[in-house]
């Protein structure tokens, strides 16, 4: 679930896109939860955004050093 950057730089970017898109959902659904009834760990939801913050920052340095 949690990934570190070496973990995400080893990933190919078709790969890295679609783990994006999966983890931002997982995301969402997992705020919507929490909103309804607590999380047993609600810290998951910080980990997560980052988690996606950092595959969305790798994704953009490749754009970046494509051009």
């Amino acid at each position: 679930m949690f990934m570190k950057i070496a973990e995400i730089k080893e990933m190919s970017t078709s790969d890295l896109v679609e783990r994006v898109e999966a983890e931002t959902t997982n995301y969402n659904q997992m705020v919507i939860n929490h909103s309804i009834s607590p999380l047993e760990n609600p810290a998951q939801i910080k980990q997560l955004r980052r988690t996606i913050a950092r595959m969305k920052t790798e994704l953009r340095q490749r754009e970046l050093n494509n051009k």
